[in-house]
């Protein structure tokens, strides 16, 4: 299944609301109100300049050549929060994995999406299906992120983005947004003086299947949508 951006309007979610898990529903209507509260507060040019950063990414082909539903994932081990390994083939071996890019702690877009996944994973895990998100954060930036929503899946360190480049998200942002990025964020002070902070990662979800085949990608250049859960559980019953 291939995600297809569509727009949220608060009627429709609010209808949905009647019929859908309230969080999981709720994860891209926060997202939405997040980006509202961002453009009624800044200027002009910022909210111009972001979306053709936005732009730039839908031209740069990297929506096309990310891996998609049929292809096969890529193994990787990448250590936790705590300094301990990961192995994808090995988490594979228990059911399906749910793989979601989580750009860093300084996002509170990546923020409001991690807590709604955490208040979900129950219903992920009674799909059958564990849930684990990548970032190029270091240990000691991610940990802090852990315990402060109390987040009960893996959260790993994907270093330099070299998991990201294997599943061809990572993308090299304008100049404006990469100068806004380093007065905001300083990403090398976040992923370590190795990485090449003129790029990010797409904030990318996949639901892989044991044979390692992805059998769900939700790929947009707009950093404020995300996969929702419930969209992920309806991809887990196929």
């Amino acid at each position: 299944m291939k995600y297809s951006p569509s727009k949220t309007t608060p009627l429709l979610a609010a209808l949905a609301l009647t019929s859908l898990s309230v969080f999981a529903e709720n994860l891209q209507v926060e997202l939405d109100k997040q980006k509202a509260a961002f453009e009624e507060k800044a200027p002009a040019e910022k909210i111009s300049e972001y979306d053709k950063g936005i732009k730039a990414v839908q031209e740069s082909g990297v929506l096309e050549k990310a891996l998609n539903v049929g292809d096969t994932a890529p193994d990787f081990t990448l250590k936790n929060a705590t300094g301990e390994e990961v192995t994808l083939s090995t988490l594979l071996k228990d059911g399906p994995v749910i793989l979601t890019w989580y750009r860093g702690s300084w996002c509170p877009y990546c923020n409001i999406a991690l807590r709604s996944y955490q208040e979900n994973l129950d219903k992920f895990k009674a799909a059958g299906a564990q849930f684990v998100a990548l970032t190029p954060e270091l240990p000691d930036k991610s940990l802090p992120t852990s315990e402060k929503y109390e987040l009960q899946f893996e959260v790993l360190t994907d270093l330099n983005s070299e998991v990201a480049k294997k599943f061809g998200l990572v993308f090299t942002m304008t100049k404006w947004v990469e100068d806004a990025m380093r007065d905001f964020a300083d990403l090398k002070k976040y992923n370590g003086d190795e990485y090449d902070d003129t790029t990010l990662p797409l904030s990318a979800t996949y639901i892989i299947q044991p044979d390692g085949k992805i059998s769900y990608a939700f790929l947009d250049a707009e950093y404020r949508n995300r996969a929702t859960p419930e969209q992920i559980l309806e991809a887990l019953k196929k």
